[in-house]
């Protein structure tokens, strides 16, 4: 079977293409199908004369979505979406599919997630999987490549390990459960095993959270190293989101392209060393007069942008009237996108002082919201490692400094605003301090008598780190919104389809 994706194989040889209708448009004696296969888009040229009577009203009665086969001759044109367009000998019409919801009209959001099994056939969402699919396989080949160890950690869990306050509870056959937050914990059990491991898999939170960042059930990629220190396991950290990001940029161009993703910006995390400061650190900058600074001439640069705007706007609109049919569909799309752009423009406007407020009173021992995320990453092109955080706001897990003050954990921000991807720490490795902390967090000893034989039988110094798998898509994707990073994304109050 070909398919789209290798067409660049078949020029000038007849080909059978089956997959469905894209677009579609008619004009006298001719019909243009974009037809996509799962692979990729091409536009198949139908002409009356060169086809029989028969293909020729299987090709005049096809809607959007309607499902088909078309044999043809593949020719190259630089001027077609793909580069190849096929010149049409027969069409096979499987069915013909009336009243597709989803039109090239705007639709509203909540319209678009009660499709979104039908939404996922749009062109910004196939792309958005496409590159999904590549990071995952990326994921793989990096920690494969390095001897590490794929394990898989359970589900149904019998403790907490980031809180109990953001658990989904069931009933276990008689025994309370809960839905795994981390593979973390066993994580560590298996690199005493192996040495080097990595779980890929669902991890759940119950939090109460709208924000564009958050999804109840997501996917979480969860290395552990025994023998590794808080450095090493920032190396490895960025080490594997470059392998990430240069894997990307080199596999999935097109996609990137129909995201609109900005090339340049992914090229700088590729290529130049990340940001490494403190905790404390990074408090003094998010509140210093200069960071003030930058979000007042960030409002006004906003502002004049979005004069700029409207009176761009003004003036192709009054080019309409008289522009040609090509030209008119090129305003209508500028209108759309000037639209799209002001929006932007209004509500970083509406958060500019309240992002400011914020920063200039934060407080030291506080955790980073999403607005401080923000405005601290403002002020690096790429990522920023974080290290070094007020103990009382981390795990009882993480291992802490000579003061007892400061845990030895690591954040890292992704470049652009897109937040925390990654965190991690070396891992309390003393039996003693170990028991110490269960005790202090008020947790039932007895569920982690297990987790506690590993610092009995062996221990080591030991770091791991977790990377969310779908605000990673978000970022490389540039997406605004992290229900677009999954293909069925479950948030409060979104259990279907």
């Amino acid at each position: 079977m070909i398919y789209i994706k290798n067409l660049s194989e078949h020029v000038d040889k007849e080909v059978t293409l089956k997959g469905w209708v894209y677009n579609y448009r008619s004009s006298g004696s001719l019909v243009f199908i974009e037809m996509r296969d799962g692979s990729g888009i091409t536009q198949c040229v139908v002409a009356k004369d060169d086809v029989s009577e028969e293909a020729w009203e299987a090709a005049t009665s096809l809607k959007q979505e309607s499902s088909l086969s078309v044999t043809g001759t593949v020719k190259a044109d630089d001027r077609s979406i793909g580069g190849h367009e096929i010149h049409v000998s027969n069409v096979e019409v499987y069915q013909v599919a009336d009243n597709y919801p989803i039109t090239p009209k705007d639709h509203g959001v909540e319209f678009l997630m009660n499709n979104r099994h039908l939404w996922l056939r749009s062109q910004r969402q196939w792309a958005a999987m496409r590159v999904r699919n590549e990071i995952i396989f990326a994921i793989h080949t990096f920690f494969q490549g390095r001897g590490f160890v794929q394990m898989d950690s359970p589900i149904f869990t019998g403790n907490a390990a980031e809180g109990s306050t953001t658990l989904f509870e069931t009933d276990y056959f008689e025994e309370k459960a809960y839905l795994a937050q981390t593979g973390q914990l066993y994580g560590e059990a298996m690199a005493m095993a192996h040495g080097l491991i990595y779980t890929f898999g669902p991890t759940f939170r119950a939090e109460k959270s709208k924000t564009r960042r958050h999804l109840t059930e997501f996917w979480m990629i969860e290395p552990e190293m025994a023998y590794y220190d808080l450095e090493m396991n920032m190396d490895l950290a960025e080490d594997m989101i470059k392998a990430i990001v240069s894997q990307v940029l080199e596999k999935c161009k097109n996609e990137l392209e129909i995201l609109e993703r900005d090339f340049s910006a992914l090229e700088k995390v590729a290529e130049k060393p990340f940001e490494r400061m403190t905790y404390t650190e990074a408090v003094d900058i998010l509140t210093s007069d200069e960071t003030a600074d930058m979000l007042d001439q960030m409002a006004e640069s906003r502002r004049q942008e979005n004069l700029d705007l409207e009176k761009e706007e003004q003036e192709i609109k009054k080019e309409h009237g008289s522009a040609k049919k090509w030209r008119k569909a090129q305003i209508d799309q500028r209108i759309k996108d000037i639209s799209a752009r002001v929006a932007q423009i209004e509500e970083d406007l509406r958060n500019i002082p309240k992002w400011k407020e914020s920063a200039r009173n934060f407080e030291w021992g506080n955790d980073f919201g999403g607005s401080d995320e923000t405005v601290l990453m403002m002020q690096f092109d790429v990522p920023l490692i974080v290290t070094h955080w007020p103990a009382e706001i981390k795990a009882f897990y993480m291992k802490r400094d000579e003061t007892n003050k400061l845990a030895l954990g690591m954040d890292i921000l992704a470049s652009e605003g897109y937040g925390e991807i990654v965190g991690g720490s070396q891992r309390e490795d003393d039996l003693e301090v170990m028991e110490e902390r269960i005790a202090e967090e008020g947790l039932d000893k007895e569920v982690f008598e297990w987790y506690l034989d590993l610092r009995r039988f062996g221990s080591v110094p030991h770091s791991g780190y977790g990377l969310g798998l779908e605000r990673t898509v978000a970022w490389l994707c540039g997406l605004s919104h992290v229900r677009e990073t999954i293909p069925f994304p479950r948030m409060m109050g979104r259990l279907k389809p």
